[in-house]
């Protein structure tokens, strides 16, 4: 399994917005279900920071994922652009490959 390992700071009049797109069932989810190599997402908000998540993206192995990205690219950089307005910051903070942490 390919995890990426993202982290948000959410602007906080956006936080309910944020959610709903960064789901499991959100707009990204919904985008990359076009693969059948995508195996999920997991969001996570920080219990101290309440505009501060954490988004895990599970593909079945990285080529799959690079597949994707270079095969929807143009549609990538679309979603990627509109959902910057939700955000003060994203940072990827790594990934994980068949249990080969690379944080």
């Amino acid at each position: 399994m390919y995890r990426l390992v993202w982290e948000f700071d959410v602007h906080a009049e956006k936080v309910a917005e944020f959610e709903q797109v960064y789901s499991p069932e959100g707009r990204w989810a919904t985008f990359f279900q076009q693969s059948p190599d995508y195996a999920g997402t997991q969001l996570y908000r920080n219990t101290q920071e309440s505009r501060r998540f954490i988004a895990v993206d599970q593909w079945r192995s990285r080529i799959s994922y690079e597949t994707f990205r270079k095969q929807h690219a143009e549609d990538y950089a679309t979603l990627d652009q509109e959902c910057r307005q939700l955000l003060v910051r994203e940072r990827m903070l790594g990934v994980t490959d068949d249990g080969k942490d690379s944080f």
